[in-house]
C-alpha cells in the first residue's frame, strides 16, 4: 500500500562551518514514519528551489519544525534586535505562504516549536523575542546543559480548553511536555485560538478557527520518541489520519478568504 507523503521543511544548516546544507532532525523523519505512518519528504527552505504548486501537489501534509533561527520580526511589522537572534529569511519565504495555501485548501500542516511561531505569523500574529522577560513567566528555553534526555525533559504542564481539538486529540485537559523555546506569542493572528497553555500562561497550542482541514500546531517537541510518548503518539497519530484522508481524495472544502 502506498503511503501518503508529508513534506518536511528543512533548516539552513553550515557543514563543518563552511558546506552549506539543508538539514532535518531524524526524530521528526521518525515520528512521521513510524507514528504517522507516511513517507517523510525533506523540502529545502528555500523558495529559489521549489515550485509552490508542485510542492503541494506532490505533498499530501506539511510538518513545521523548529530551528535554531527565529521568523525575522519584519514578518511582523518590528525591526530586528540582537534578542531576535538569528534569522532564516529563505524559510520564512518559504513556510509563510505555505501555511496561508494549506488554510485555504484545507491540506494537512502540523507546526513544532518555530513552526508554532510560524502558523501565528502567517495569520498577521506577533511573537516576543524572549518570553521569560515578560512578568511571571517562567524560562522555556533548553537547558544549557546536559544529555539529550535531559534537555528534551518534561518540564511543565499544558491545559486545553475543555472539548477543544487538543482534548479531543489527547483524551485529557492536562498533559506535560518538553519545553525548548526562548520566543512565543505575543499578539494572537487572525483567527488564532490559543488552545493550550502553560502555567504560566505563554501559549502552547493553537488551531485556526474555521480552518477546514487539519491545522494545528503546538509549541513543545512532539516528535522526541513520539512513537512511546502518551501526548505525542496521539497527535502524530490525528496528523497522519488527517494525511490519509487528502491522499485518499477525501478533501474538504476550501476555506473562503475574508
Amino acid at each position: 500500500m502506498t503511503r501518503p507523503v508529508i513534506g518536511i521543511v528543512t533548516n539552513a544548516h553550515m557543514i563543518n562551518d563552511e558546506y552549506p546544507a539543508h538539514a532535518s532532525g531524524t526524530m521528526l523523519a521518525e515520528a512521521v514514519a513510524e507514528v504517522s505512518g507516511a513517507l517523510p519528504l525533506l523540502i529545502p527552505s528555500d523558495p529559489a528551489y521549489l515550485d509552490m504548486d508542485a510542492l503541494m501537489a506532490r505533498c499530501d501534509g506539511f510538518l513545521l519544525p523548529g530551528g535554531r533561527p527565529n521568523v525575522h520580526p519584519e514578518e511582523y511589522g518590528e525591526a530586528p534586535t540582537e534578542a531576535h537572534g538569528s534569522f532564516d529569511r529563505e524559510r520564512d519565504r518559504v513556510v509563510l505562504p505555505l501555511v496561508r495555501a494549506c488554510l485555504e485548501r484545507g491540506q494537512p500542516l502540523l507546526g513544532v516549536c518555530r513552526g508554532f511561531q510560524e502558523v501565528n505569523v502567517a495569520m498577521g500574529g506577533t511573537l516576543h523575542p524572549e518570553i521569560r522577560e515578560l512578568p511571571g513567566r517562567m524560562n522555556h528555553r533548553m537547558p544549557p546543559d546536559g544529555t539529550i534526555e535531559e534537555k528534551f525533559a518534561l518540564r511543565h504542564k499544558v491545559s486545553f480548553v475543555e472539548g477543544g481539538p487538543f482534548h479531543r486529540i489527547m483524551g485529557a485537559r492536562e498533559v506535560m511536555t518538553n519545553t525548548l523555546h526562548g520566543q512565543g506569542i505575543l499578539r494572537a493572528g487572525a483567527g488564532i485560538v490559543i488552545d493550550g497553555r502553560a502555567p504560566d500562561g505563554t501559549p502552547e497550542a493553537i488551531y485556526v478557527d474555521g480552518a477546514p482541514g487539519f491545522l494545528l500546531a503546538v509549541q513543545w517537541h512532539p516528535e522526541y520518541r513520539a512513537a512511546n510518548d502518551p501526548v505525542s503518539r496521539p497527535l502524530f497519530s490525528a496528523f497522519g489520519a488527517a494525511v490519509r484522508d487528502w491522499a485518499a481524495g477525501l478533501r474538504p472544502a476550501a476555506r473562503r478568504s475574508a
